[in-house]
């Protein structure tokens, strides 16, 4: 499914866009699709998919490639104030050095236009029975859990369920908006797009 929706996408704009362009526009993808007793699950690129299961500490699938690629090229970038002309320098430098990694084996993998991507996604099935609900996040929402360490993912789980998506990313503007410069938490960008969605299962 995924392979096909590249495909398509890829079709509408083949005629008109420079597609081979290394900053193409890319996505990172979280699906999810019910079986009998079971749901399918897809994560591909930097957004992370979360079962509540019951127990203390959810379930949590997330594609790190491309975070642990970036992890060789931040230090020049975390070292400076953001929303500094040098910052935005450096952080100019660490996408394109990024570009040379995308979609590419050792690299990490996004739906842009090729869909071979879409055989490098993390797949899996997980029983219904085990499953309370489900958190679909992009890396802009997870970061009061993994880059902030403001909160577990069991609290992070328990806010998405008790108070909504919509908390959970009020919380995330909060703690960016108290370090505006990244002194605390060195970050590419100030504020980072979110996205959270919630279902009971």
């Amino acid at each position: 499914m995924l392979a096909d929706g590249i495909k398509t996408v890829t079709s509408l704009h083949d005629s008109s866009c420079d597609l081979a362009q290394p900053g193409t526009p890319s996505a990172t993808v979280i699906m999810l699709r019910c079986a009998t007793d079971a749901l399918e699950w897809l994560v591909l690129a930097d957004s992370t998919l979360v079962f509540d299961v019951g127990a203390a500490e959810p379930m949590v699938i997330t594609d790190d490639r491309e975070p642990h690629v970036g992890a060789r090229y931040r230090a020049a970038m975390d070292a400076l104030d953001s929303g500094s002309p040098e910052h935005t320098a450096a952080h100019r430098v660490y996408v394109e050095a990024m570009r040379h990694h995308r979609n590419r084996d050792g690299g990490f993998w996004v739906a842009a236009t090729g869909p071979l991507a879409a055989e490098q996604a993390l797949i899996g099935t997980t029983p219904t029975s085990r499953i309370r609900a489900a958190a679909q996040l992009s890396d802009g929402a997870t970061r009061l859990v993994d880059r902030f360490n403001l909160a577990t993912w069991r609290q992070a789980v328990d806010v998405l369920d008790q108070r909504g998506p919509a908390d959970l990313i009020r919380e995330v503007r909060r703690a960016e908006q108290s370090d505006p410069n990244g002194t605390r938490w060195p970050r590419g960008k100030t504020f980072d797009d979110a996205t959270a969605l919630y279902c009971r299962v």
